[in-house]
């Protein structure tokens, strides 16, 4: 059998190291932290801990499996000279690739460990700018640039090529982060963005359905799916998450694909997209619109821990005011709820919260 008849096994073991690699190097980075374990906390939506981690180790993962591919050096995997508008190549380069992703884990680990958390958003970041304060936001954005740029340069292509792929790169890797909100999600939206670059990637070309050719995308994406979709339980688990390291470097990698295997047409389209989507997440919360669509609140609540409603205010319980109680007394009271309440209850309840100086008993409401 000739690599032409079996043409998805470059990409299932591309997938396949990713996730050992990953798997490996979240392992050894939980038991040897650089520079300690608590460096790497941070509390996540619950109010839980959870590590930072994930993100060094699926870049790892990914990075590994992109320069093993390219040590092999199959026969049939060699660069053809991209033509016009289309990067026609049999099978993507693993460079371009592995500095998107160097990239972006390097300057998502100096915002995640250095940064303060007071200016969020293009908005905060470039405004703390103009009035002379640099955030470690402003350095991260301006090294993601650098290296979308250095990873378009290096796969190379008239100046409008590399200008669409910087963006790709850039874009992309900032895009991400904003997804990285709740467990899993980043990752969910990455594994999506993988599969449409790859059927993009196959409709695209005129070669027949055995070419390689034909999964020059899918072979691109697997290294960086391969790796996330291996520490996507440790992720959905919440003890563990992408971080700005992560996020940054995986939706670098996946901007790199994209730029490698995608016509120029189809990238600028993407290219829009991420743009508009970057300029919306400044007015819109992502969140709001994921959790009042039944669809997308299904699909980010796949395999989460299930979210705990708050008790009701009526069935919480309050201390005794020190005005009202004796000398011992320890004995909650109801906190009445002005909805249960009928017109005339509720209005004496507003009053003694509006006048308090005026009712200093505490009276349980029947």
């Amino acid at each position: 059998m000739n690599a032409a008849t079996r043409p998805g096994l470059p990409a299932l073991a591309r997938g396949t190291v990713a996730a050992g690699a990953a798997l490996g190097a979240y392992v050894a980075l939980r038991r040897y932290p650089p520079a300690g374990a608590e460096t790497w906390l941070r509390t996540n939506h619950r109010g839980e801990h959870v590590t930072l981690l994930e993100g060094p180790a699926v870049t790892a993962g990914a990075v590994a499996a992109q320069v093993i591919a390219a040590a092999v050096g199959a026969p049939g995997t060699a660069r053809q000279v991209r033509s016009g508008h289309c990067p026609e190549r049999v099978s993507p380069s693993a460079y371009p690739l592995a500095i998107a992703g160097l990239g972006g884990v390097a300057f998502g680990v100096f915002d995640d460990l250095r940064g303060s958390g007071k200016r969020r958003g293009l908005r905060g970041h470039l405004g703390a700018l103009a009035h002379g304060e640099v955030t470690t936001g402003a350095v991260k954005l301006a090294g993601l640039a650098a290296a979308g740029l250095g990873a378009a340069l290096l796969e190379g292509g008239d100046p409008a090529d590399v200008a669409i792929n910087a963006g790709l790169i850039a874009g992309g890797a900032n895009l991400l982060n904003l997804f990285d909100l709740r467990p899993g999600r980043a990752i969910k939206v990455a594994a999506l963005t993988s599969g449409l670059i790859a059927a993009s990637s196959a409709l695209a070309r005129d070669a027949g359905p055995a070419s390689p050719g034909r999964l020059a995308g899918l072979q691109a994406v697997a290294g960086p799916a391969g790796a996330a979709l291996a520490l996507l339980p440790e992720d959905l688990a919440e003890r563990a998450m992408l971080g700005d390291a992560g996020a940054n470097a995986l939706g670098a990698m996946l901007g790199a694909a994209a730029a490698q295997t995608l016509p120029r047409r189809t990238r600028l389209g993407l290219l829009a997209g991420i743009v508009a989507l970057t300029v919306t997440s400044e007015k819109v919360s992502f969140t709001r619109v994921i959790e009042t669509t039944p669809a997308l609140r299904w699909l980010d609540m796949l395999g989460r821990r299930p979210v705990t409603p708050a008790a009701p205010l009526s069935a919480r319980t309050v201390p005794a005011s020190p005005v009202s109680a004796g000398p011992g007394t320890a004995a909650p009271v109801l906190a009445a709820e002005p909805a249960a309440l009928n017109r005339r209850e509720r209005i004496a309840w507003w009053v003694r919260r509006r006048r308090p100086g005026r009712h200093r008993r505490n009276k349980a409401v029947v």
